[in-house]
């Protein structure tokens, strides 16, 4: 692998030197649970540690991660917290929902994305990216937010492709309501930490109730508005995901409840995630010129060819390693959380086993996993060509988890990698990203991996576009 001598370092916790007091456990979950961890996090294959009197497994081997989420999957359901914090928000979206219900909704969204169907939704990415490319055209170096920017060019792709650009908001501001729910209703609140019932009020997330009522309303006036349409001309009606939902209400298939959690999960939450890879892709590159160099010049070889952009996941690997390596530095969901129904045991190739307990909590992290000393060269350090055609056969299958894996695995896995691709393709034919002497992004976790205050980049036309 041609690896740099220095790579370039984008900004992350430094891991614990010693173990945290309870206090600091709880103030660090509440400020930012990426500052948590610890050194063994980062060099053991596991760890057992104990939280508030849970006993908690920390995972990092990839062989009993294939075990927890794949082998053994019905031994381990969601994990308690993780859904104190989510239900709240999502109820019984595909994220949340367990049992019958999660198996009915991962049905009925299948056939939308299965690879062949997101395949034919690269011509609304493609339009949705090069429309809002336009708001870059004269920048001449100005400052803009990226972090803000990459919300709303993902919710634009996520509006078109899944919802045909009939979601019922006209808000401006739709990227600081989205920063705004998962701010007040996507940390942990201390009352979940003590495992109180979900009618304990959640000091912190007080604030959070009228912006997540205003997603509410946004999702019912989308339903009654396309159920309208539905009932006046079907014919008229396009068949994309919100038909597809909606024509699965019924006594056998989705209740009208569980039809407005998946939307809310997909508007609110679905688009969040591929915004902020991108961000923090365009942030890596910029520190990576010669890696850059490379993109564009692959860019506008595949782009001056004329090639469709159903094509482009496929000849452009250096945009996609580029992007891989930023969902490996910067997950947008770093935790991955279980708990074991029955008592488990796994024994590694060494012969060591370990047993697992009924009610052990499970911690997954694609955080510390994908910068993990056992499993991956210069872990912080940013370098995409681990991703290239000829080096990502070293890269195990649960090594790396952005999409997570098992039956739950990411359902729009396909759709992500390929908007991500045309999206990088469209802005950086055109525009060059740098970073500015304000530019200190740090990363928090607000269920996802996100920039605290914003990622401000000078844009910059290209001079060979």
């Amino acid at each position: 692998m041609d690896m740099r001598p220095d790579p370039f370092e984008p900004p992350a916790p430094i891991p614990r030197s010693t173990p945290p007091s309870r206090l600091e456990i709880v103030r660090t979950v509440m400020r930012n649970p990426l500052e948590l961890w610890g050194v063994p996090s980062y060099t053991l294959p596991w760890i057992y540690t104990e939280f508030f009197r849970e006993r908690t497994l920390i995972v990092n081997d990839p062989g009993l991660i294939r075990h927890v989420l794949v082998d053994n999957v019905g031994n381990y359901c969601m994990s308690e917290i993780r859904q104190l914090l989510l239900r709240p928000i999502l109820r019984d979206g595909l994220l949340t929902a367990e049992g019958e219900v999660w198996k009915r909704s991962r049905k009925a969204m299948a056939p939308v994305f299965t690879p062949r169907h997101a395949r034919g939704f690269a011509g609304q990415m493609l339009r949705q990216s090069e429309l809002y490319a336009q708001k870059y055209q004269g920048s001449d170096g100005a400052i803009h937010d990226l972090s803000v920017d990459m919300t709303e060019l993902a919710f634009a792709i996520l509006s078109d492709t899944l919802f045909s650009g009939q979601i019922a908001t006209k808000s401006e501001k739709f990227s600081d309501d989205v920063d705004q729910l998962l701010h007040r209703m996507g940390r942990v609140d201390p009352m979940d930490l003590l495992r109180a019932p979900p009618w304990v009020p959640r000091l912190t997330r007080i604030g959070g109730r009228k912006v997540l009522a205003k997603f509410r309303g946004i999702v019912a006036d989308t339903m009654a508005m396309r159920l309208e349409a539905m009932q006046r001309d079907r014919a008229s009606v396009p068949g994309d995901f919100l038909t597809l939902l909606l024509e699965q209400a019924g006594p056998d298939g989705l209740t009208m409840d569980e039809i407005e959690d998946n939307i809310l999960t997909f508007i609110g939450a679905g688009h969040e995630t591929t915004a902020r890879a991108l961000a923090w892709t365009l942030y890596c590159v910029a520190n990576t010129p010669d890696f850059r160099d490379r993109m564009e010049a692959e860019i506008d070889a595949v782009l001056d060819e004329g090639a469709e952009p159903v094509d482009w996941l496929d000849r452009m690997p250096h945009v996609r390693a580029a992007f891989e390596e930023a969902l490996r530095l910067y997950p947008p969901a770093p935790s991955i959380n279980r708990a074991a129904i029955e008592r488990d045991s796994w024994t590694n190739p060494e012969g060591k086993t370990l047993v697992i307990e009924p009610g052990v909590t499970i911690l997954i992290m694609p955080w510390t996993l994908h910068r993990h000393e056992l499993y991956w060269e210069k872990p912080r350090a940013f370098l995409p060509q681990r991703f290239l055609p000829e080096n990502r056969g070293k890269i195990g299958r649960f090594q790396f988890l952005p999409f997570g894996a098992g039956p739950r695995v990411c359902i729009g896995a396909t759709f992500a990698l390929q908007e991500a691709v045309i999206a990088l393709a469209v802005l950086m034919r055109r525009f060059r990203f740098d970073v500015t002497p304000d530019t200190h992004p740090w990363p928090v976790q607000k269920l996802t991996t996100q920039p605290a205050k914003g990622l401000p980049m000078r844009v910059s036309a290209r001079l060979s576009a």
